[in-house]
């Protein structure tokens, strides 16, 4: 099996449509998934977890400000291009085999969304999956239009995403709210104390809150998907002068505008959070790929680091779950329960666990590539969408 047949964008599509492997593509994408949970450790160690995020927001200070400028929402829309990248990839397969589209692809999107659905279920409810998943889905029929309709579609996306998070940051600011945004005793303690069923349970019951970012964020994803394709085609993620002369474009204008604009909104405080987090972000991950691309190219011969990097990103899948089953099975009360324990020993632990999930992932996908062509999850993926 050739990897551009791999079963989701999200996993091990890293070819061109030649077949010719793209080195750059397993790296970012490897960078994408340790770089969300630079983002997401903060919310499964903050008191109430997962609800004391979207209700409070993040704690603050400088180690916490410093994560927000570099990490919150950049690698998240990272992801989303290169989640646009593999769909592009596995459209042009399709089209040179001549066989038809969407199709199959369909079923594939479908999966991704029962994935997204037990990992929001059980796992996490901050899942990015499900939004892939129904994003995916629309823009796999869009690739059949021509080049001008989807330009066309990924504007007006990129239009309206911004003027619904312009007009929900100006009430915001407009808002006269003194609450504080504290999270309730109960919440704190059911994350801190409660059983595994009952964290379930609150999920489900409030499903439609947890769930409202994809809602919020649909034309942003709609825009990355569009962009991660057009961005492939331009040769973006080629090893050639033109890809090179392309992410150094990327790399000027990305970190050129994006870095100031992230830090000014992220000093901006909690009125500006969904502008820092949906608006500013996808620049600085533009230049995220320059940088990286950058690092790439003048590397001769991988080391343990990317290595490491790599066989995080043709596991994708896999690594982004067990990073939140690790750090729900570190911070909850239902495992070792940190986040009560050293929540008041200052933001130093917390990225102490970033640090070390991510080295248990890279380890760990390193070896398992050894024996294995594919994440388990990935595995299982392919196995059941061939029955």
């Amino acid at each position: 099996m050739t990897h551009t047949d791999a079963t989701i964008p999200l996993a091990s599509e890293s070819a061109q449509p030649t077949g010719r492997r793209l080195p750059l593509l397993d790296v970012l994408r490897g960078v994408a998934i340790l770089g969300t949970l630079m983002t997401n450790v903060w919310i499964f160690t903050g008191p109430g977890a997962e609800w004391g995020a979207l209700q409070s927001g993040m704690s603050t200070g400088a180690v916490v400000g410093t994560f927000s400028v570099l990490a919150n929402g950049k690698f998240l829309s990272l992801l989303t291009i290169l989640f646009g990248v593999g769909l592009a990839i596995q459209y042009a397969s399709a089209e040179r085999r001549g066989q038809p589209w969407p199709g199959r692809y369909r079923w594939r999107a479908l999966f991704l969304f029962a994935e997204g659905t037990v990992h929001f279920v059980l796992v996490f409810a901050w899942d990015v999956l499900m939004g892939y998943a129904v994003t995916a889905l629309l823009v796999a029929r869009l690739l059949t239009r021509s080049e001008r309709a989807q330009r066309r579609v990924m504007w007006w996306a990129a239009g309206i995403h911004l003027t619904v998070i312009g007009l929900l940051t100006a009430a915001l600011t407009l808002a006269d709210d003194d609450s504080g945004g504290t999270v309730s005793r109960e919440v704190v303690d059911l994350y801190a104390h409660g059983s595994y069923a009952d964290q379930i349970a609150f999920r489900l019951e409030n499903a439609i809150a947890l769930r409202m970012e994809p809602v919020l964020t649909f034309f942003l994803l709609l825009f990355l998907f569009l962009l991660g394709v057009r961005l492939f085609r331009a040769g973006a993620f080629g090893a050639d002068e033109k890809g090179r002369r392309l992410r150094s474009r990327l790399l000027a204008w990305g970190l050129g505008l994006g870095l100031p604009l992230n830090v000014a909104a992220t000093l901006g405080g909690p009125d500006l959070v969904l502008l820092a987090r949906y608006g500013a972000a996808p620049l600085l991950a533009l230049g995220y790929i320059g940088l990286i691309g950058a690092v790439v190219d003048r590397v001769r011969r991988p080391g343990p680091l990317m290595t490491g990097l790599s066989s995080v990103g043709r596991t994708a899948l896999s690594g982004y779950v067990l990073q939140n089953v690790l750090c729900v099975l570190v911070s909850y009360g239902i495992g070792l329960g940190l986040a009560e324990r050293l929540g008041d020993s200052g933001p130093w632990w917390v990225v102490g666990l970033w640090v070390a999930v991510c080295a248990v992932l890279m380890v760990g996908s390193t070896l398992w590539l050894r024996r294995f062509s594919a994440g388990p999850l990935e595995s299982v993926q392919k196995w059941a969408l061939r029955h």
